[in-house]
């Protein structure tokens, strides 16, 4: 067969979109999860408590879930390229501020202002796969992008041992935030909102991209009372609320768990910790897959997302009750991996939904999703740390709570519509929805 002449074969700008995503989703999770591993040092210089670190912690996690909604919003209104370049070199900058701070009140107000920054990111990616790709590839991009954040994640543990090997746990937040100002600097010379203004795109991807101005940006007349309303939207949001509280343990109280109830030293403790968002990132890739080959087995997609987020959190449910039990660390460690694999399984079916349900207020769904998430996210480190006071240092208890909290989330799932637009007359739902 003769190859296509040259202006008949689509050129390859989306794949440059979903690098730029993929390399985010990895600095994105080193910022996040470094001072995880970092805070027994920070506890001992600054003299903080455990009760003290779990501020700081929570500090994070409360700013990045109430700005969730403002940061999707402000995509939908304004476009990615202003308000992603604008928020990852903010949260760079307070990264490294992270290294300059004195006390509790500089390290909250610090690690708070990361918070605002990141609050943006992931909405914004949402947003900008609803514009740059075609429908049929959006769900396998959000499981690529996954598995990339939760891998960032999973490394960032090894990687500050070994920065910190040779400079100060002040030096190593300086560094990783050097990272993120160079990302923002080269994705602002790149990237545009629309794929139409972008000179790498010629007219066959174009047509590939279905719709790319009902996407784009200026859509700020988001129809909060269909989304205030939707049973859908709460089931949503009560879902990925149960989720984030259990899966912020792995990147807060987990380094501190295995160091303290299982005397598993440093290196060790950071090799372990990083198990759980291992197994996440290829959940997340493997379910963006599977969720494919079972809606096409089944012919529908909503069906589909129902059955991984339900037997998914499920799963994490049981798994989490049995990692404390087991005496070797490391196999309680996989048992945890085991519990963020299902859980994480349910992760490109909830983004899925807010691409389909929000279509062109994709921004705005994600972000009030991600926010919901990251309030459960918040009170998480809280509560582990007032459990631990109460109960005399009982981890176990620790562990059965998020349990519980995933068993609710699996049932949430049984009552989301997951492919229905918010807008019923939604030009832009996904054609492989119905």
């Amino acid at each position: 067969m003769s190859e296509l002449p040259q202006g008949d074969r689509p050129t390859n700008a989306r794949h440059t979109v979903i690098l730029f995503a993929i390399s985010l989703a990895i600095v994105t999770y080193i910022h996040r999860v470094c001072i995880s591993q970092a805070a027994p040092e920070i506890q001992s210089d600054l003299g903080l408590s455990k009760q003290q670190m779990s501020a700081v912690f929570s500090a994070f996690i409360l700013a990045y879930g109430l700005f969730e909604v403002p940061g999707g919003w402000l995509s939908d209104q304004l476009g990615p390229r202003r308000v992603l370049a604008g928020a990852v070199l903010i949260w760079s900058l307070f990264t490294m501020a992270t290294g300059w701070a004195w006390g509790l009140a500089s390290l909250v107000v610090f690690r708070f202002l990361v918070g605002v920054g990141q609050a943006t990111c992931f909405p914004n990616l949402t947003k900008i796969f609803t514009i740059w790709l075609p429908a049929r590839e959006r769900i396998r991009a959000q499981g690529i992008m996954w598995l990339s954040a939760r891998w960032g994640g999973a490394f960032t543990p090894l990687l500050v041992v070994g920065v910190m090997k040779y400079v100060s746990w002040q030096m190593t937040f300086i560094l990783f935030g050097t990272v993120g100002v160079l990302w923002a600097l080269l994705y602002w010379s790149w990237f545009r909102d629309n794929p139409t203004d972008h000179s790498s795109v010629n007219h066959v991807e174009l047509a590939m991209l279905e719709g790319a101005e009902a996407n784009a940006s200026g859509h700020g007349d988001v129809p909060w009372g269909k989304l205030l309303t939707s049973g859908s939207v709460w089931m949503l949001w009560l879902q990925y609320f149960c989720m984030s509280y259990g899966w912020y343990f792995y990147v807060t109280w987990l380094p501190t768990y295995l160091q303290e109830e299982r005397n598993v030293p440093d290196l060790n403790s950071a090799l372990l910790s990083g198990i759980p968002l291992f197994f996440g990132g290829i959940s997340c890739f493997v379910a963006s897959r599977f969720l494919g080959v079972l809606q096409h087995r089944i012919g529908d997609a909503g069906r589909a997302r129902r059955m991984v987020g339900f037997f998914g959190l499920t799963g994490a449910a049981v798994m989490l009750v049995v990692s404390p039990l087991i005496q070797s660390p490391t196999l309680a460690m996989v048992a945890l991996g085991v519990a963020s694999f299902s859980s994480d399984a349910a992760m490109p079916g909830a983004w899925g939904a807010c691409m389909d349900v929000g279509g062109k207020y994709a921004g705005s769904l994600a972000g009030s999703m991600n926010m919901m998430g990251n309030l459960g996210g918040a009170i998480g480190p809280v509560f582990v740390a007032q459990i631990l006071a109460m109960s005399h240092n009982n981890w176990t208890i620790t562990f059965w709570v998020s349990a519980s909290l995933y068993a609710i989330g699996a049932v949430s799932w049984l009552f989301i519509d997951p492919v229905t637009p918010l807008d019923d007359n939604e030009s832009t739902m996904n054609p492989e929805s119905n």
